[in-house]
């Protein structure tokens, strides 16, 4: 039996029967196939660290290709309302129809509003990811604009200044086009500290008064910390949950659209 180099396995000769060099080449690739295996195992804990590595800011041209995960709104005849947010905007865990914007449009639907509910949405979004897609989010007739957006600043225990300053070009950028925006708060969790706790929630309440916008102080009043409300996760609202959050929401929504008169 003799090594072959290009081949790595070996050439059983003559004498071998033919099943038995089978069964020999069978049993050196297996154990090819044990090295490869090994080796991707200990790669494997540097690609999980690398994945989890906090967001990187993003080019705007890399950003319009990859960010929304559905094309630019269509023009459509009717006004629009915005809902900008993350995971508790896209309604994560959900079927799309029980997305708090979904409930909104049925509600406008049924109250007969003509309004268009745009779902903008994007699980993982920070402020400024609702920031880099701003524009996107605007196109068309948007008369209101909801600000869901902090949450994952809070998760990742990003410095509370610039969500702020994130949040504020946002209703900024949003005034200028005459749209009325209403900003919801977030709680941060409390393992970073009572310090950054209370500076993130103060962040919210000041900056709706600086912006003169209306203001939820929680987007999940009601839902938060009750688990019959929430999924498995405990953070986003279940269908129940996600009905409670819809009724906060309408309760501000509801006058501005009697202002509006469309």
């Amino acid at each position: 039996m003799v090594f072959q180099p290009e081949t790595g396995l070996f050439d059983c000769g003559a004498k071998r029967t033919r099943i038995d060099c089978e069964r020999h080449r069978t049993t050196m690739r297996v154990r090819n196939m044990g090295r490869i295996l090994r080796s991707l195992l200990l790669l494997l804990p540097l690609a999980v660290a690398a994945c989890a590595q906090p967001e990187e800011p993003r080019s705007d041209a890399a950003y319009r290709v990859a960010a929304p995960a559905a094309a630019a709104p269509a023009p459509s005849p009717r006004a629009r309302i915005v809902f900008l947010g993350d995971s508790l905007t896209a309604g994560l865990g959900l079927p799309r129809t029980q997305s708090v914007p979904s409930l909104i449009q049925g509600r406008l639907d049924s109250e007969g509003y003509a309004y268009e509910v745009v779902n903008a949405g994007v699980s993982g979004d920070t402020s400024a990811g609702g920031l880099r897609r701003l524009d996107w989010a605007l196109e068309g007739d948007v008369d209101v604009l909801v600000v869901e957006l902090g949450a994952n600043d809070g998760l990742r225990g990003l410095p509370v200044a610039q969500m702020k300053a994130n949040l504020d070009q946002i209703i900024g950028r949003a005034k200028e086009r005459d749209i009325t925006v209403i900003l919801t708060g977030m709680e941060a969790p409390p393992n970073y500290g009572p310090f950054y706790t209370s500076e993130f929630r103060r962040a919210f309440r000041d900056l709706a008064a600086e912006r003169d916008v209306i203001f939820v102080p929680f987007f999940l009043e009601g839902v938060a910390g009750d688990p019959s409300l929430n999924n498995a996760d405990g953070i986003h609202p279940n269908a129940a949950g996600a009905r409670i959050v819809e009724q906060t929401i309408w309760r501000v929504l509801e006058p501005v659209l009697g202002k509006l008169d469309r």
